[in-house]
């Protein structure tokens, strides 16, 4: 009997071992494979003499980076921005959740979970054409609007003061839907005795969301911050990119570190210095993953990512 048991958990165990295969196999080739265009970054780059051929040149393109007149407005653009998205982002989802969870129609709760998601698979390329329609200098609606009621229109798009409120509501829009699911989900699996232990208690509304649902939902919110934290040091390159149409005029607010890789590239073509920002970003991302969640492990351990 120990035998057959033995046989069948080593069957099962294949089973799950080749369903595996694909997903590692992908994950080496587009994830792990390309690490070793690691070396460009330490590279003087050419085409004609390929990433072997190209002359090295150390940390020269790093300290090109951090010097660079740039680096600290691009680093507070991303680094400032992204902080808001995380802290904006989690609090709406969440309260987004709370909302769909006390709606007692399930039917309807499809409905306006299918509206909220749908932003999320309109590419930035459409949603910029939608915010200039809002925000166009001349024929937009917003402008229409102030001109309505006496005032003078505003040219949006050399306003930057402006534009880390309009990125924080696009974003917002676009991820709410999606990130508000997990939550969701989350709260679903939560065990009804809670909710009737309460009830018998006489616990209102806001009681049982504050001392059941929140506490409920700590974990995964502490991992999923975690995870975005990791990317802290990454912006959204279609978000600052697109929506803001590369306007000069706004990159005291709006330029990143993506923005700036992508303007190194197109009109410098410098591939070294492209890559040595790129991989600052990727082991800044790593460093801030490991100590957020040695921060988190110390006070919870439960509720660490590993």
């Amino acid at each position: 009997m120990k035998q057959k048991k033995r046989v069948k958990l080593k069957k099962n165990e294949l089973q799950a071992y080749s369903m595996a295969v694909i997903p590692v196999l992908l994950v080496f080739v587009f994830n792990y494979l390309p690490m070793v265009g690691i070396v460009i970054a330490f590279k003087n780059y050419k085409f004609g003499r390929g990433i072997w051929g190209s002359d090295w040149v150390g940390f020269d393109n790093f300290k090109f980076f951090f010097k660079s007149s740039d680096f600290t407005r691009i680093t507070w653009n991303t680094l400032y921005m992204n902080f808001i998205f995380i802290v904006l982002g989690t609090v709406s989802a969440i309260a987004v959740a709370l909302l769909l969870y006390h709606i007692k129609s399930r039917k309807m709760t499809k409905i306006y979970q299918t509206i909220m998601i749908t932003p999320n698979f309109i590419s930035w390329v459409v949603a910029s054409y939608m915010v200039y329609a809002f925000l166009n200098p001349r024929y937009g609606m917003v402008n229409t609007i102030l001109e309505m009621f006496g005032k003078n229109s505003v040219d949006w798009y050399a306003k930057a003061d402006a534009w880390p409120l309009i990125l924080t509501i696009a974003y917002i829009w676009k991820h709410v839907g999606m990130d508000s699911v997990l939550y969701y989900a989350s709260l679903m699996g939560i065990d009804s005795t809670y909710f009737e232990a309460a009830e018998v208690d006489g616990a209102n509304r806001f009681q049982v969301v504050k001392s059941i649902m929140l506490p409920m939902l700590v974990p995964l919110i502490t991992i999923l911050t975690i995870m975005k934290v990791g990317g802290i040091f990454n912006a959204d390159f279609g978000l600052f990119y697109q929506l803001t149409r590369d306007s000069g005029m706004l990159y005291k607010t709006t330029d990143v570190i993506d923005t700036y890789i992508f303007r190194a590239m197109r009109e410098v073509g410098d591939m070294g210095r492209s890559a040595a920002v790129g991989l600052v970003q990727s082991v800044v991302g790593l460093i801030l993953v490991l100590t957020t969640n040695h921060i988190v492990k110390k006070f919870n351990a439960d509720n660490a990512l590993f």
